[in-house]
C-alpha cells in the first residue's frame, strides 16, 4: 500500500488552496463528492454533520446544503453549479444561508480539480472571493482541510473494506 501525504491547505488572503492525495480512482472521489453519498462522509460529531443535501447536478442547476452544528444549530448554505467536467472538475458558487461571524453571506467560487497521479488522485480545491477578508480565509482553509481529511479517511477506509 503507498502511503500518500497529509493534506495540505492554504491561504494568501484571498483565495485558498487545499489537496490531498487519495488511494482511489477519480470516478470514485467525483462520486462521493456528487452524490447522496456526501452525507456519509462531510462531518464529524465534535464539529458539525450534514443534515440535508440536495443538488440538480448540472451546469446552471442549484445544490443546498443543511448543516447541523454540534450544538444542534442547522446552518444552511447553497450556489450553483458553473461548471462539470466528470470525473475532473466541478466549479460552483457557494454562500451561507445565515450571517457567517466573518464571511457573512458573500458568494464565493470553488473549485474542485481531480487529477489522476500514480497509486490514486489528487483532489486539489481552490476557492477564491475572500478578498478583504484574510480571517474569513484562513478559517475556511482550516475548514477545507478537514473536509478533505474526511474525504480521504472515508474512501481509504471503503476501500479496505472492498479488498
Amino acid at each position: 500500500m503507498m502511503h500518500f501525504p497529509r493534506v495540505q491547505s492554504m491561504t494568501n488572503g484571498d483565495t485558498i488552496m487545499a489537496s490531498a492525495e487519495i488511494e482511489a480512482p477519480a470516478e470514485r472521489i467525483f462520486r462521493a463528492l456528487v452524490t447522496s453519498e456526501i452525507e456519509q462522509w462531510w462531518g464529524s460529531a465534535d464539529t458539525y454533520r450534514m443534515a440535508d443535501w440536495s443538488a440538480d447536478f448540472r451546469v446552471g442547476g442549484r445544490w443546498t446544503v443543511t448543516v447541523r452544528t454540534a450544538d444542534g444549530n442547522d446552518l444552511p448554505a447553497g450556489g450553483e453549479f458553473l461548471e462539470i467536467e466528470a470525473p475532473r472538475r466541478i466549479v460552483q458558487t457557494r454562500a451561507y444561508g445565515w450571517d457567517h461571524a466573518t464571511l457573512g453571506r458573500r458568494q464565493t467560487t470553488l473549485a474542485w480539480l481531480l487529477q489522476p497521479i500514480t497509486g490514486g488522485t489528487r483532489l486539489t480545491i481552490c476557492h477564491g472571493g475572500f478578498a478583504g477578508l484574510s480571517d474569513a480565509a484562513a478559517e475556511h482553509a482550516e475548514g477545507w482541510g478537514r473536509v478533505l481529511a474526511w474525504l480521504q479517511a472515508y474512501v481509504e477506509a471503503g476501500k479496505r473494506v472492498a479488498a
